[in-house]
């Protein structure tokens, strides 16, 4: 992969959005210029079994049209069963290495929060690290208490190679925070799913975010 995929990374799955339907969300946030995808669907309220797989298999249609990467959350048997372009895992998914094993030549995202969860993510080839929560967030259920951009920074020393996606709380006027201590792009769910002018929202974050 390539860091600019990174710039503006949209998570979403139904739970985070309210006032639409989710795939007609994703379609204006593709046609605005998102450059990933992550399905998401976790909380309260998530689909299970067949709408699961069939909302996954929608949100994966649109983006082939507009040739934006799908990445499935946590999902191992989904992401391989959809052929997604890649995964994005937590730390309380499983062993990093073994994922990546199982994955084989997909892209492998891996959440972390401190410099060891950093290096192992990194020595098992990971192909970007998610850091956060920046600020703090409503979007995830549970979510640990704001972490700031030290991380970002120190694992951009460390790791000079790794990209590096923020995450958490941020929003097209808080974005040049994370990306001027390091972050490649940012990955966004309410700044989005929220959004009242999507398209204005993302154009004022690739500016942010330029490579």
């Amino acid at each position: 992969m390539k860091r600019e995929q990174l710039q503006v990374y949209f998570v979403m799955g139904s739970v985070n959005v309210t006032k639409a339907n989710p795939l007609e969300v994703l379609k204006q946030a593709l046609e605005g210029g998102i450059t990933m995808f992550q399905f998401r669907e976790k909380g309260s309220g998530a689909k299970a079994g067949e709408e699961y797989e069939s909302l996954a298999r929608e949100c994966q249609r649109l983006c082939k049209q507009y040739n934006v990467p799908f990445i499935v959350n946590d999902d191992v048997e989904l992401a391989l069963k959809l052929d997604a372009d890649g995964l994005h895992i937590g730390q309380e998914d499983g062993s990093v290495a073994e994922i990546r094993d199982r994955i084989g030549s997909k892209w492998l995202g891996v959440s972390v929060h401190t410099r060891e969860e950093a290096e192992i993510a990194y020595r098992a080839k990971a192909d970007y690290v998610g850091i956060g929560p920046v600020f703090g967030t409503k979007s995830k259920e549970n979510a640990p208490p704001p972490a700031g951009t030290a991380l970002i920074t120190e694992t951009k020393i460390v790791f000079p190679d790794l990209p590096i996606a923020a995450i958490g709380g941020i929003t097209a006027g808080n974005a040049h925070i994370p990306l001027q201590a390091g972050a490649d792009g940012v990955a966004v769910i309410s700044a989005l799913c929220e959004s009242d002018n999507m398209k204005e929202d993302i154009r004022k974050l690739k500016e942010l975010a330029v490579f």
